[in-house]
């Protein structure tokens, strides 16, 4: 089992910045995918950004050029650098952990971006 404890959330105004983090603990191999999705009101949760232990990344189209994902694989620690936040950036944001077929989530911190 893996656990994922995230902070950094908060509320911005649009243009501002914020760093989220998620430390994993637990049975963690070094082969996995850690990473972040959100989710807004009425909407399903969607892919923010993703990275492997070997440092391979993939970024939703909306955030490509503002958002920056890296990872301390020492800490078992993955971090999330939001920049130019805007309003639709308004949304929960969950830790993920992928290890084959297994998956664990964060428990979620909210971002709400004020025009």
């Amino acid at each position: 089992q893996v656990q994922l404890v995230e902070s950094g959330g908060g509320l911005v105004q649009a243009g501002g910045s914020l760093r989220l983090s998620c430390a994993a603990s637990g049975t963690i191999f070094s082969i996995n995918i850690m990473g972040w999705y959100r989710q807004s009101p009425g909407k399903q949760r969607e892919l923010v950004a993703t990275m492997t232990n070997g440092g391979l990344t993939d970024y939703a189209d909306a955030v490509k050029g503002r958002f920056t994902i890296s990872r301390d694989n020492a800490k078992n620690t993955v971090y999330l650098q939001m920049n130019s936040l805007k309003p639709e950036d308004t949304a929960v944001y969950y830790c993920n952990f992928q290890r084959s077929a297994y998956r664990a989530w964060g428990q979620g911190t909210q971002v709400t971006v004020s025009s």
